[in-house]
Order: structure tokens, then sequence, then C-alpha cells
């Protein structure tokens, strides 16, 4: 492709050592090739769109370091999208392809066994046997507590099967048998994997560091504390809610006021103090789609609410009653895409009620959620409600990516467009 593309017959070797040595590099760097098979699409999509940025780049640098090849941009594009259309094309073939290879004709298959029996081992269980194309094969669960086998029962029967990988509830072993455990597996070259019990710091995201020679455990790995992964996001809120500010609000905002104002008297916006990052209080704009009332900043809208208006309900039906707070993102209070900031009443009450809601703080929030796009918008009506959109909230703060960000955008709007059961 760059002999058709860029270099036209010149110098084919300094581009070919030039290149692959940085496509090495930047492999390493960006983890390009560590896809497993237990590995999901998205994540595999996300390597190849960081990769052909990182490359991108790289190409661009090349043609500019060395100029007399007169290898110009557009050509560049041009090669660096086909190369990667054409990875990725080979990349999800050889996934897929695997995974059929393994549910038709049963090979490249794992053996596995699991140590402990509780309900988090279960649903792994559950996992092995209901996804055959993975390439688990689950032999069989162990249960310690009830005294159906020892350890080196559970050792022989391992050795026997010629099971490859072995995981281990820690909640479910002593210290005794996970030491007497790593041994084995590490005498009997085993892969030997661990299930957190949640009630434990192991169930955490750890981060490994050193401190000189002093290892230390960092308790929650946050990809938007990184500067570069700040600036893209940032980037992206501006440039996404600059464009929803001059394509949508510049000629919606006039309509949407008039049919407010002919229906009830207020103004056209509401405004309500809510907390964002770090606990930071701010205004949060909305279009107005309630009567003004004393109990707005109190109390959330339920299912069939007097307060909100005709416009109104077509308004949250519709979600256009949140575009107002586009603004928001641009000032920098808010995100596109975060936890969903609650008014500071009900965030005082869930803090000493619900365990982990404060950390939906360590980052913006947004206008629209993954909590919020798996169900979990709306009218908190029960306390597992919640807790939902607490747990979803924080596992979008540790595994943030700009792929997660586009992918609860368009489904945001889909659910926009079809409309959500508690959207009231």
């Amino acid at each position: 492709m760059a002999i058709y593309y860029l270099l036209n017959g010149k110098d084919l070797l300094i581009f070919s050592i030039s290149i692959s040595l940085g496509w090495l590099l930047l492999s390493v760097y960006s983890g390009f090739y560590e896809v497993y098979r237990y590995t999901r699409p998205i994540n595999i999509l996300s390597l190849i769109v960081k990769q052909l940025i990182l490359f991108l780049l790289l190409v661009f640098a090349f043609s500019g370091f060395f100029h007399e090849l007169r290898i110009y941009p557009r050509p560049i594009i041009k090669y660096t999208l086909f190369c990667f259309l054409s990875i990725a094309i080979l990349k999800f073939a050889i996934y897929y392809l695997l995974q059929k290879y393994r549910v038709s004709f049963g090979g490249n298959f794992r053996k596995t066994v699991v140590l402990g029996l509780n309900k988090k081992t279960q649903a792994l269980e559950s996992f092995f046997t209901k996804n055959p194309e993975y390439g688990y094969l689950h032999k069989k669960t162990f249960d310690f507590k009830n005294k159906q086998g020892t350890l080196d029962q559970c050792f022989q029967y391992i050795l026997n099967e010629g099971i490859d990988e072995i995981y281990c509830s820690i909640s479910e072993l002593s210290n005794t048998q996970i030491a007497d455990i790593v041994d084995f597996a590490d005498n009997n070259l085993k892969i030997l994997k661990f299930i957190p019990d949640s009630k434990e710091i192991y169930s955490k995201k750890l981060r490994y560091e050193y401190y000189d020679y002093i290892p230390v455990l960092t308790l929650r790995n946050i990809p938007l504390e990184d500067s570069v992964n700040t600036f893209i996001k940032r980037a992206f809120d501006i440039l996404f809610s600059s464009v929803v500010i001059i394509f949508v609000l510049s000629w919606l905002t006039p309509i949407i006021a008039i049919l407010i104002k002919l229906e009830s008297k207020g103004p056209v916006f509401f405004k309500q103090s809510r907390n964002g990052f770090n606990y930071k209080e701010f205004d949060c704009y909305k279009f107005r789609s309630m009567t003004p009332n004393k109990d707005a900043h109190l109390y959330q809208a339920t299912r069939g609410d007097e307060r909100v208006t005709k416009v109104g309900r077509f308004l949250r039906k519709t979600s256009i009653d949140e575009l107002p707070q586009f603004f928001n993102v641009l000032f920098g209070d808010m995100s596109v895409v975060g936890p969903r900031p609650h008014m500071v009443s009900h965030t005082n009450m869930y803090a000493k009620k619900i365990d982990k809601f404060m950390v939906r703080h360590f980052v913006k929030p947004g206008i629209t959620g993954l909590a919020q796009t798996s169900g979990f918008r709306g009218e908190v009506e029960t306390d597992k409600d919640i807790i939902g959109r607490v747990k979803y909230d924080i596992f979008y703060i540790e595994n943030w990516s700009l792929l997660l960000d586009m992918k609860i955008i368009f489904q945001t709007f889909v659910n926009a467009v079809k409309g959500d059961e508690k959207a009231y």
C-alpha cells in the first residue's frame, strides 16, 4: 500500500525500516496485540482506533523528516485508512473465526476448574457453560466449605483431567489453602486466577506502583486522571457542545421558548444547584418543564406528576429539556457523558445511605451516562434504582474511553427517538 499510495518507486528501504520499527514501538505502547479470547469487540475496536491515530502521526512525522521524498497529506491519510481497514477486517475475521471454530469443531478450548462455591463462582461457571465461543470447557467446581473434597483430591483431579486454568474464590479459601494452590500451580505449569470477594479490597481495580523499591497499591485507577485523556475528553466536549449550540439550539430555543410561554407563566429556563466534580456546586440549566413551584428543588418529577406541563411532558419524554446543559458543558461544569448530577439535597441524602455514592464526583457530571442508557434514568423509586445507577457510574469512571462515550451518545439518541418509559 505504501508503494501504491506514497512512494512511487522511491526509497522503499528507509520507509520500511522506519515505519516497521515505529509500528512495533506503538504496538507495545498501545497494547495493540493484547487481544484474548475474552476480549470484547468494542475493546478491539478501541485498540484499532488508538493505533490508527498514533500511526497516522508517525507517518506524518516520517514525511516531515524525509521531506525530500515529497509525501503529501492526502496520500498519507488514504494510505493509513486503507491499511487500517485491512487490519481491522483481518483482526475481526480471526477473532470471529476462532469463536466459530470453538463452537463448531470443539477446538482451541481450555479446561477449567473453580475452587470454592458461592454466587460469584456460580456466575463464572454459568459464563463458561453458556458462552462456548470463548473457548472454556468447565469441568468441575469444588466446594470446600461442605467438605466435598480436600485440596489433595482437587490437585489430583486437575492433573488427571489435564486442566489448563484454575479459578479460586478468595472468600472461600484460607490463606494457607491459597498458598498451597499457588505452589501447586507454579510447580505444575497451571494458569491460576483469582475471583475477588466483593466485600474485600481485592474486588477493586488496583494499580501496582513502586515508590523506590516499595510496592504500593492504588485502590482505584481512573483513566480521566491522565492528562492526555483529560485533554481528549475536554476537546471532544467543546467540539460536540459547540456543534449542538450552533446548529440545534440556535433555532430550537426560540421555538421552545414560545411554546413554554404560551402554556404557562414563568421563565423559559430552569436553574438548579447540583453537585459536580469534586463535590463543587454549580447551576445546572434545563428548559422549564413544570409550572413554577416551591418544591422544584426538593422533589423529583414522579409518574403522572401534576406539576409537569403538557409541553414539559413532551420535552421530558424526548429529553429536549436537557439540551441547555450543553452550555454547562461548554463552560466546563459538565461533560457530554458522565454520571448524572443530583439535586444538592438528594446528594446529601444518598451520600449517607448509599455505599460509594461519592465516587461519582471523581469526574465531571454528564448530560447522559452509562447508567441512563442501561435503564437507570429518571425517578429513583427504590434504593435498587440508585444502587444500580452508582454501580454503572463507577464502572464508567474506571473504564472510560472515547469510544465508550460515543456508544453512550448513540444509545441516548436511539432512546430519545424510541422514548424511554422512565422519561416523565
